[in-house]
């Protein structure tokens, strides 16, 4: 063999070895894409964050290993979540995860009924119209319903035991998230059925909720209950030390307030709701069809007492509110 030739040779050898490894890898499936699309906030979602690592986890995915995930946030923009749902669509992700109220998964359900939609949201997803029943959700949707939304008068009552010479009580609302008008109901029903006045102040941004505190105290009211919002979630330590600027005793629907100096909070688990939320996502990554997987519910709910800013508000913990207590912050 001449040297030319064997030159020759020796560059299609090296070729041919550079290709082997290319070749390899176009044999190896993608990895799946999971679009996610939420109504608040990174900031918000990483208190949950390792939770649905974590149900991912126990389906056998892990983010960057054997699944990507195409993250989308509103942040509290709720108009922007249409937007959002189709940008994935077009994406051609394999299942759509939507957490943060029940828009997400409407403005997801609006774009596509043929990719599988998993949802977390604090509303009831049957009277919201996004599934036909909890056993059975029917079509591409179905995930984990937290009830969040419905305990404003479980709030409100726990609020009055706390507080009992309150006779005005305030509720924090804001007016564009999508479930605020059944929490308005819902707060105005249960303040009558206890005998308080109810003063519901609306707040959207920053600014409104530190004009809503100033207000509170303009109309002499006793109590805050906060409603259920990515938005206030968001918005924790603004909230929180308002209250405590304010001596206000208020009571929030997640524990991460109380953790932050917050007084109560009553509410599902909102991390373990999570945890379950990426099982689903896994569980439909397998193949599994949403049709058939019935809707989560949380078998239980807690309540967390902050003893040391009770103290700081001059109140004194019934012993029977303590009791049903999950968790006592000292």
């Amino acid at each position: 063999m001449s040297s030319i030739k064997r030159r020759e040779f020796v560059t299609l050898l090296g070729g041919a070895a550079a290709a082997w490894p290319l070749a390899a890898s176009a044999q190896q499936p993608a990895m799946p894409v999971v679009g996610f699309v939420h109504s608040g906030s990174p900031h918000y979602f990483a208190q949950m964050a390792p939770a649905f690592s974590q149900g991912l986890k126990e389906a056998g995915y892990v983010e960057g290993q054997n699944v990507t995930i195409e993250y989308r946030w509103a942040e509290a923009h709720y108009d922007q979540l249409p937007a959002l749902a189709a940008d994935l669509v077009n994406r051609q992700v394999a299942v759509i995860f939507a957490g943060g109220g029940t828009d997400p998964a409407k403005a997801a359900k609006a774009a596509t009924t043929k990719i599988p939609i998993v949802f977390v949201g604090a509303a009831d997803p049957v009277r919201t119209g996004l599934v036909a029943s909890l056993s059975r959700p029917g079509g591409n949707v179905t995930g984990v319903s937290l009830l969040a939304s419905s305990l404003d008068a479980k709030k409100l009552g726990l609020l009055r035991e706390l507080v009992p010479q309150a006779s005005v009580i305030g509720g924090l609302i804001n007016p564009n998230y999508p479930d605020a008008k059944y929490q308005l109901e819902q707060f105005q029903a249960a303040a009558g059925h206890i005998g308080v006045e109810a003063i519901v102040l609306s707040a959207g941004t920053e600014v409104e909720i530190d004009t809503a505190f100033a207000t509170l105290d303009q109309q002499h009211v006793g109590a805050l209950v906060v409603g259920t919002d990515p938005l206030f979630g968001d918005r924790r330590d603004q909230l929180v030390a308002l209250a405590a600027r304010h001596s206000m005793p208020a009571i929030y629907f997640q524990k991460e307030f109380v953790n932050a100096g917050g007084l109560m909070s009553y509410g599902p688990h909102f991390a373990n709701g999570y945890r379950e939320g990426g099982l689903y996502v896994g569980r439909v990554l397998k193949g599994e069809k949403p049709a058939n997987m019935p809707v989560v519910q949380p078998t239980k709910f807690e309540l967390v007492i902050n003893l040391k800013t009770a103290k700081a508000l001059g109140l004194t913990i019934p012993p029977g509110v303590l009791a049903i207590a999950e968790e006592v912050i000292e």
